[in-house]
């Protein structure tokens, strides 16, 4: 796990120059981004910039689909249609490619990595609500003000609820039960409740080369925070780290296998905010730049 404090980032960009000359030469894989809840492909500008700089032969795509309010839409419903544009892309780009996906959006490309067999090499989840969300946020306020996040099940629980895409991946640590009974996105995915298409999930999800997993605890949406990093809360609202999580220990989904292959990388990164982590240069020098070859 890497842990940086602030003055680490100045050096980022140095040791990236330095490298520059070897890489620059070679043909770098094309970079697919895909925007989190209530975004646009506008999240992607200051990225897309980043990577023109410094490997200015990567091709680069940003997913216009489902921006705005049409985030909303149902998790699987926007994982269909993305998934085709993806695929698409993918058939362009033969030798790989690398997805990077921020906030909802990683889950939106969880969903598609376990649904095809696909030839992305690394998946970058920026600050994703990857084992689920529990928190009160400034966006849940918006659409449920007169709810606090205990009484949340009572809506998010309900087939209504789940026509929203939040309430797919709403994970009330104190009502599992109902998690397991109506989510059918997030317990489908972590084989949290039964579904017959898990080995194919597994399958699929292996294929990856790589995963990078950032977040950071001044992030102030994600929560816990450590779900970016697939921990989550236990029944007492403590964070339990994601090597103890039952779908680690039991490899539901590829994850142990992944780590003890030296797969995943995790950054811990402080001082950033969530609306920041496609915009911040030193997040893109330290843990993003390193990982797109």
């Amino acid at each position: 796990m890497h842990r940086f404090s602030r003055s680490t980032f100045s050096c980022g960009l140095i040791l990236w120059t330095c490298v520059l000359g070897h890489v620059i030469a070679q043909s770098h894989k094309a970079v697919v981004f895909m925007h989190g809840i209530f975004g646009s492909t506008k999240e992607s500008t200051m990225l897309e910039s980043f990577i023109k700089q410094v490997h200015p032969d990567t091709p680069f795509y940003s997913i216009a689909l489902y921006q705005r309010f049409s985030s909303l839409v149902p998790m699987w419903k926007q994982v269909e249609a993305i998934k085709k544009e993806v695929e698409g892309i993918m058939s362009n780009h033969t030798n790989g490619i690398h997805l990077i996906c921020f906030s909802q959006g990683g889950l939106i490309c969880r969903g598609i990595l376990s649904t095809t067999q696909h030839n992305v090499d690394t998946f970058i989840a920026l600050s994703s609500p990857l084992a689920g969300q529990y928190g009160d946020t400034s966006y849940l306020r918006h659409f449920f003000p007169n709810f606090l996040k205990s009484e949340l099940y009572r809506v998010l629980y309900t087939k209504t609820g789940q026509d929203i895409s939040i309430g797919n991946y709403w994970k009330d640590p104190h009502h599992l039960e109902n998690y397991q009974k109506y989510s059918n996105f997030l317990a489908p995915l972590n084989n949290d409740t039964y579904t017959p298409q898990i080995n194919d999930y597994k399958k699929n999800f292996l294929r990856l080369s790589r995963i990078v997993l950032i977040g950071g605890p001044d992030d102030g949406v994600i929560t816990p925070w450590e779900s970016s990093h697939f921990a989550f809360y236990d029944t007492n609202e403590k964070v339990v780290e994601f090597e103890q999580q039952r779908y680690f220990l039991e490899d539901s989904f590829g994850l142990k296998t992944l780590f003890s292959e030296g797969k995943i990388k995790i950054y811990v990164i402080p001082g950033v905010q969530h609306v920041h982590w496609h915009s911040n240069r030193t997040v893109f020098n330290s843990a993003i730049l390193p990982w797109l070859i």
